[in-house]
């Protein structure tokens, strides 16, 4: 591991000395609670945040990924028409069957009616129909959901169905792991994300007799009551209790956050809007660098330059306690290195640690330039200085 030292102007840091600040308390009754700023990478708030747990519906966040990821690469599209089997009707509709997006057997469904239905209505049979729809069964597709929660780097997570119920504990996630999928959902797809997510309702099916349409309200707990409010998802069973993987920006900065375990939907909505405010107003972001700044460089081996610059990703910050002058202890860029040639610009393959008196916060640094892979006579000189020990 190489570990690269970067110093920091006092003015770039927009800080000044000051003795250790607490950070602010907040307390809750959720046994599980995450908070992270997305702008520095700083946890705010970590309670049980390692523990395995059922995650109810909040698992559709996955169903949902695996479907972006698909959109992304053009193998799948929004207009592609789905059909629902009548076997997995009859096993998800009804009272029994949780929330639904009461779709009726053999009908034809877009795939974006259907994420709308998932991630709006939280439809455990829209999760099931656009499952098979992509993989054939759902058997297939959550083999698929699990090798991309290895891509995603969710170590401590597995999925056994495609809409969270409950499976005898074959599915589990941590908060932590939650909060990294739905930073997945906002970064890595960004135009999806604001076309599905925070939307007030969604209208699909009709009711027996009459015939009128359904609508039913998204049962995200901060849309409405905190300000920059757009996602993510609610879940609920007697297993899990009352979960929420929730999501709000304000003023270019962003906080992701997870509660569970909680009693009741109103507790659930009490603690989602009060750790939201809470992350906002107890805590303050400070610049570091604007997206493109060059923050350092790399050691590259075997490419066609041997060091890569590194740059901010997007605008960087730290976070620090609200009305408190904070210190930064150290700085430094941190990679495992040499890092081996090709490289793709804008590939991360290094992280920007900032020391402060409140603890760690790192975030993302990410190639300059592409790299190539150096040519044979290249490679061959630099094994030569290597062998007289002049590299």
């Amino acid at each position: 591991m190489i570990r690269a030292t970067l110093t920091l102007t006092a003015a770039s840091l927009l800080l000044a000395s000051a003795a250790p600040a607490k950070a602010p308390p907040f307390e809750t009754p959720a046994k599980v609670a995450f908070l992270i700023d997305l702008s520095s990478g700083a946890v705010l708030l970590s309670k049980n945040a390692d523990q395995r747990m059922p995650p109810a519906s909040m698992a559709k966040m996955m169903t949902t990924n695996v479907a972006f990821e698909l959109i992304k690469k053009g193998d799948l599209k929004l207009d592609k028409m789905c059909t629902v089997r009548p076997e997995t009707w009859q096993k998800w509709h009804g009272p029994q069957a949780g929330s639904t997006m009461f779709l009726s057997p053999n009908e034809q469904v877009s795939v974006e009616n259907l994420l709308h239905g998932i991630v709006t209505l939280s439809g455990n049979d829209a999760s099931v129909v656009l499952a098979e729809c992509i993989a054939g069964t759902e058997e297939a597709f959550v083999n698929v959901m699990n090798e991309h929660a290895k891509s995603l780097g969710l170590t401590n997570s597995r999925f056994g169905n495609s809409n969270g119920w409950p499976d005898e504990g074959r599915t589990y996630v941590t908060a932590r792991d939650l909060a990294t999928l739905a930073r997945a959902e906002i970064e890595n797809h960004p135009e999806l994300y604001k076309k599905f997510y925070g939307q007030p309702s969604f209208t699909w099916g009709k009711t027996l007799g009459s015939g009128q349409a359904i609508t039913q309200a998204n049962r995200n707990p901060l849309l409405g009551k905190v300000p920059g409010a757009d996602g993510l998802k609610t879940g609920h069973t007697e297993e899990a209790g009352y979960g929420f993987t929730g999501s709000a920006e304000q003023n270019g900065r962003r906080l992701i956050m997870v509660v569970a375990g909680l009693d009741s939907f109103n507790g659930r909505i009490g603690e989602s809007v009060k750790l939201m405010q809470w992350g906002f107003n107890a805590w303050q972001s400070k610049p570091l660098f604007k997206a493109g700044t060059a923050v350092g460089s790399a050691q590259v081996q075997l490419g066609s330059d041997d060091q890569v610059a590194l740059v901010a990703p997007r605008d960087l910050a730290i976070t620090i306690p609200a009305g408190i002058l904070s210190k930064v202890t150290s700085t430094r860029i941190r990679y495992q290195g040499p890092v081996k040639a090709p490289i793709t610009k804008g590939q991360h393959i290094a992280d920007l640690v900032v020391t402060t008196t409140e603890g760690e916060q790192v975030t993302p640094l990410v190639a300059a330039e592409a790299v190539e892979e150096a040519g044979f006579f290249t490679r061959a000189w630099i094994g030569l200085k290597q062998l007289l020990g002049m590299a």
